[in-house]
């Protein structure tokens, strides 16, 4: 994996949505109607609905609005929602990828741009930073899934790249082509996934220090903090202490 303090600024950013459930639950329900549009309602034939529906369940939220957003994608006034990836840079040279769902591509365009700007930042094109990052599956699973030792030798099983573990829990890698597969046999092994999505993962990762980690962090909670973005992926990291400062 990336990086022990890596992991943690993702587990940071994680405990940071609970804190915003409604926001949270309006972003998967959003995913899970595009899913749901781009396909069959029933997530039996539907592998991107599965995925969606997975994650929204181990974030918690209540069957009937999983139900709901399922429902919409059927509905005649229904909006139509394009998947766009914005690219940019950060503090310290740092590279960004925004991940967004919007139904307004001029209003999203502005807002991204202007939350970059006002950190210091800049938004660059398409591909400006992409390439500096692995598109991958990412399937995670809590500590009571088993220990290191079993969770490694499940992920061998399943055909994926790479783990790992800590005290938080298991981080498991595959390609973007196989997840879906990997995550099925790792089902058979483990159990349900506390979550399985497609990431961003960085080639190399930046350190930065507590000034600019500061920087950063504001600028990825005001990235995620607007309606149409769903997921926000940067290569920098920060060490342990610095991190504990910052999520105290």
């Amino acid at each position: 994996m990336a990086g022990h303090s890596q992991f943690k600024n993702i587990m940071h950013r994680k405990g940071r949505q609970d804190s915003v459930r409604s926001k949270m639950f309006s972003k998967l329900a959003r995913e899970i109607t595009v899913a749901a549009k781009s396909g069959l309602p029933d997530p039996t034939m539907n592998a991107s609905l599965r995925l969606a529906i997975q994650n929204a369940k181990a974030q918690s939220m209540p069957k009937d609005n999983i139900d709901r957003a399922i429902k919409k994608a059927s509905g005649a006034d229904t909006e139509n929602y394009d998947a766009i990836r914005y690219e940019g840079y950060g503090p310290g040279g740092t590279a960004i990828i925004v991940e967004a769902l919007t139904d307004n591509r001029n209003r999203t365009a502005s807002n991204v741009r202007s939350i970059f700007t006002k950190a210091g930042g800049a938004l660059g094109e398409t591909g400006s930073v992409s390439f500096s990052f692995d598109h991958v599956g990412e399937i995670t699973y809590k500590p009571t899934a088993g220990d290191a030792d079993k969770v490694m030798e499940a992920a061998i099983e399943a055909g994926a790249d790479d783990v790992e573990s800590d005290e938080e829990g298991h981080v498991i890698i595959c390609a973007f082509e196989s997840l879906g597969e990997v995550a099925k046999a790792l089902e058979a092994t483990l159990g349900e996934a506390e979550t399985v999505k497609a990431i961003w993962r960085a080639q190399n990762n930046v350190p930065v220090d507590e000034e600019k980690a500061q920087s950063l962090m504001k600028l990825i909670d005001n990235l995620e903090d607007d309606d149409d973005v769903q997921n926000v992926y940067s290569n920098f990291e920060v060490s342990d202490e610095v991190m504990a400062k910052l999520s105290a």
